[in-house]
């Protein structure tokens, strides 16, 4: 906006200057219109980043479906159910693997008679299934240690030793411990609401008592963390992301201030792990500390952390998001009413290069390779040629002005997924498996302490670890827990993690 000083002074200015004046105040009442547009959107408007460019005129004509063939498949097995019933090709079977009450439904003896007086026989069963649920049920386990003692001498007493408990001289056995676990990090049941829930069952445990238990388990399940570590050092494809958190009783930082949860990810295919990392700054240190040997690619999005990172570890290339480049965008785009804006532009020209890693995802890394640098390179070319063309007539400070400008900075990192087939050109990897902690803070909003926080990061590494092996989490906790208090020093705890340990020793669900 022009200053006072301008104001008064503006007859003393020339008529250029004047036009300057005007032009850089209507550059500025566009950039405020933007703001406030841009601020009405995140306020009121869609969350998602999906968008269709349809959406902006609402009487397109009707395009044909990806899928016809499908479509017009599920079609044909549409009936009438008075006249026709045609086996269902969309129902799942319930599990194999349920435990089954079978109820059987006979003709009483009166009507297995034939109206010509003969006796009807038994040609067939009808079956059909129905899924029921019993309400969770606590039960009590009663440990007898058998005690003795000499009758002769009266000197002698040997009692059964008693085996070691996850955590000693508590009431809670593993099960118990990892349906807790459970219910918090992969459910997003906060503690007070698992009060309440077990108390409606019958059993009064405070909040208090369950935090003390998560902490418990989490410092058993710690020296497991060092081996995920390993895993991810081990193998030169990493991924890295953080979030927010807020710690209340951290100490020299005010309740207000930001702490972070670092999500940091690797390993081969096989050993794939996520170890999340609480630390009360987001600086470069952090994954500096635990990038510190490391030689391979990072992927990661454009925080000037990881460029400080790269900078000091000349060993680590950095490989950028395509999607964080592509949200600004759509941001910028859900505004506009126009398809050819260069927001929309620049979507389409993504969502090319989306469609290209769809149709290669299941090829091999050398494969992929030779598609990207047939199909997907040119893309590349063309939209940075777009973007360099474009850059100069764009508003450097507005919105779109600082898409067009975070994209060009980033687009080295953007082009580093063409060097290797294994490597991908987003994020979303750690993007979907951080989603999970975000959504459980909007549950339980915070955490109380320090030890609270890292006990959330130790748990939240193991649950995402077992969800990408295809473990269940419980089944997992539930063994773990059991079988660390009994492991010595001597043990390879190597092998309990998930996708090291014997899926058969894992006990049955429920």
């Amino acid at each position: 906006m022009f200053s006072m000083e301008e104001i008064i002074n503006y007859e003393n200015k020339s008529k250029e200057e004047l036009i300057d004046l005007l032009k850089r105040q209507s550059e500025q009442i566009k950039t405020l219109t933007e703001y406030l547009a841009l601020a009405r959107q995140r306020q009121f408007g869609t969350k998602s980043e999906k968008f269709n460019a349809n959406q902006l005129n609402f009487f397109d004509e009707a395009v044909l479906p990806k899928n016809p063939e499908i479509i017009l498949q599920a079609e044909d097995e549409i009936c009438v159910a008075s006249f026709v019933r045609k086996k269902s090709p969309g129902r799942k079977a319930l599990p194999s693997d349920l435990p089954r009450e079978t109820i059987v439904y006979d003709l009483p003896e009166e009507e297995k008679i034939c109206t010509c007086g003969c006796a009807l026989t038994h040609i067939f069963d009808d079956k059909s299934e129905q899924l029921e649920i019993i309400q969770p049920k606590i039960y009590v386990i009663q440990h007898v240690r058998k005690k003795y003692a000499c009758r002769e001498c009266e000197e002698t007493i040997k009692t059964a030793p008693y085996p070691k408990q996850p955590i000693p001289r508590s009431i809670a056995a593993p099960g118990l411990l990892s349906h807790v676990l459970v219910s918090k990090f992969q459910d997003h049941l906060p503690l007070y609401r698992q009060e309440q829930i077990l108390r409606r069952i019958g059993v009064d445990i405070p909040r208090a008592t369950l935090s003390l238990w998560v902490i418990r388990c989490a410092e058993l399940l710690k020296p497991l963390t060092k081996f995920l570590h390993k895993y991810i050092m081990s193998y030169d494809v990493a991924y890295s992301d953080e979030t927010t958190l807020q710690v209340l009783k951290e100490p020299n930082k005010t309740v207000q201030s930001k702490k972070y949860m670092w999500l940091f990810a690797g390993g081969s295919p096989d050993k794939f792990a996520f170890y999340y990392h609480y630390h009360p700054d987001r600086s470069h240190t952090v994954p500096k500390e635990f990038f510190a040997d490391y030689k391979g690619y990072l992927h990661c999005d454009g925080f000037p952390g990881y460029e400080t990172l790269a900078t000091k570890n000349n060993n680590i290339t950095l490989s950028g998001c395509m999607y964080h480049a592509r949200r600004k965008f759509v941001e910028v785009a859900k505004l506009s009413k126009n398809k050819d804006s260069v927001s929309m532009t620049v979507v389409n020209y993504i969502g090319q290069l989306s469609k290209i890693e769809e149709e290669i995802k299941e090829l091999t890394a050398e494969k992929k390779l030779a598609e990207r640098e047939e199909k997907a390179k040119p893309v590349l070319d063309e939209l940075y040629e777009y973007l360099v063309n474009k850059a100069p007539y764009i508003p450097p400070k507005s919105s779109l002005g600082q898409a067009v400008s975070y994209t060009l900075n980033q687009w080295p990192k953007l082009l580093i997924y063409l060097k290797d087939g294994r490597l991908e050109n987003n994020n979303n990897r750690m993007e979907r498996a951080i989603k999970p902690f975000v959504i459980g803070r909007k549950g339980w909003l915070f955490a109380d302490s320090v030890a609270g926080a890292n006990a959330a990061s130790i748990i939240y590494s193991f649950v995402e670890t077992c969800k990408w092996h295809g473990i269940e989490p419980y089944d997992w906790f539930k063994y773990v827990l059991k079988t660390l208090p009994l492991c010595s020093e001597h043990d390879d705890l190597e092998l309990l993690l998930p996708f090291n340990i014997d899926k058969k020793l894992l006990l049955a669900r429920g």
